[in-house]
């Protein structure tokens, strides 16, 4: 697996990635939360600063990591890849070149709370809703 930028003709791929990410892991989102939250992440590719995609050998895209400020602010695997260390792969590289230290999660997301902790972070405070206002809970993280 390698790690470089995602190209804009590339949005539509991670789009799915994410898609297929959060149905596999994100058990509490509903298909109607679903239908709000795609086109905000599809828009949110070209306005994320730090964007960088993990490929098989072949150049298939499988994963990417999204950082601004210092804060992950998206990390998505195609589920057929997970549990190969490519998240790892996509963390590290943000903590090297991106300085990330930051990180927002899902409360009802115990999977990715078990890896962000793995990886050094601690939740420093929570907020009763997400970013949209919808009430699911979200731990604030940090190194």
């Amino acid at each position: 697996m390698k790690i470089s930028e995602i190209r804009p003709d590339e949005y539509e791929r991670a789009a799915e990635l994410w898609e297929a990410s959060v149905r596999a892991t994100h058990d509490f989102v509903t298909e109607s939360d679903l239908d709000v939250f795609r086109p905000l992440v599809r828009a949110s590719f070209a306005e994320i600063p730090q964007l960088a995609g993990l490929r098989t050998d072949d150049g298939l895209l499988i994963g990417f990591i999204g950082v601004a400020e210092g804060n992950v602010e998206m990390l998505f695997l195609d589920p057929a890849y997970r549990g190969r260390g490519g998240g790892s792969l996509l963390l590290e590289h943000a903590f090297a070149d991106f300085a990330a230290t930051k990180v927002d999660v899902n409360e009802q997301n115990p999977q990715a709370i078990g890896f962000y902790q793995l990886h050094g972070f601690r939740t420093v405070s929570r907020s009763e809703h997400d970013e949209t206002g919808k009430p699911y809970p979200i731990l604030h993280m940090t190194l």
